[in-house]
């Protein structure tokens, strides 16, 4: 661990039907809610991190997982740069470890917004996504994406209570890249990686009632064509917290 229409006759029966498969959304993801978000922030450059990226890799196997891989560039200036990093990445550990109050480090595993573990730590982090598949409610509220002609639709679910401070966001990712390290601490290894995290941003607010969202599916496909969605509290001063549902598309735009 290293810190820091056609005009035709047909019959009204016909047309209804018709009209009813035109609008409705093609699904690419189910709405049966994960059992967790893992959030892993790692680097090229740390040599603590291939560990935590084969386990991230393992879980993005997983039907029942939201595995992402946010990559920081804090590292960089050890002898290689990891041109999957991004400050947005850093700054998102950065207001977790605040969350904590702790000092980021890599590897770094995120789980559901509420707990921080050594990202190669395998007990840890399967005990703590088995606590959502044995339906202790680790995500209590439906998210599903789907998609339709030229548009892309989140749905949220409806909840009793909701944080006062519940965003939508949205994360784009590459599905897997291998790369061939030349430098640094990790020289010499080609390693794959697997969800990278090339961007994410929040799209709207969750207040506790059922809502739909519509985004340019145009948008999503420059992005990458990949994406997830997590229904995330923040406190006052900007700072994530428990992620109360998620979803993820099973293939690409």
């Amino acid at each position: 661990m290293r810190t820091f229409p056609a005009r035709i006759h047909v019959s009204a029966m016909k047309l209804t039907i018709l009209l009813l498969v035109l609008i409705i959304p093609f699904h690419i993801q189910a709405a049966e809610r994960p059992a967790g978000v893992v959030e892993l922030f790692t680097s090229q450059g740390c040599s603590s991190c291939p560990p935590a990226d084969a386990l991230l890799a393992e879980l993005a196997e997983r039907d029942d997982v939201v595995a992402l891989a946010y990559h920081v560039d804090y590292w960089d200036y050890l002898g290689w740069k990891d041109e999957m990093a991004t400050p947005e990445n850093s700054a998102r550990q950065r207001a977790y470890g605040e969350t904590f109050d702790r000092s980021v480090y890599t590897p770094q595993v995120v789980v559901n917004g509420q707990r921080d573990i050594v990202g190669s730590h395998r007990k840890e982090i399967y005990a703590a996504i088995d606590k959502g598949s044995e339906g202790n409610a680790a995500l209590p509220v439906d998210v599903d994406i789907s998609s339709s002609n030229g548009s892309v639709f989140v749905n949220v679910g409806a909840a009793e209570t909701a944080p006062a401070d519940t965003h939508i966001v949205v994360v784009y990712y590459k599905p897997r890249r291998v790369v061939s390290i030349r430098g640094g601490e990790n020289r010499g290894r080609s390693i794959e990686y697997r969800n990278i995290v090339t961007s994410f941003q929040t799209v709207g607010m969750w207040h506790g009632k059922a809502m739909r969202l519509e985004l340019p599916k145009s948008e999503m496909v420059k992005k990458g064509g990949h994406c997830a969605v997590l229904l995330q509290s923040f406190d006052a001063e900007g700072r994530p917290g428990a992620i109360l549902g998620a979803a993820r598309t099973a293939e690409s735009w």
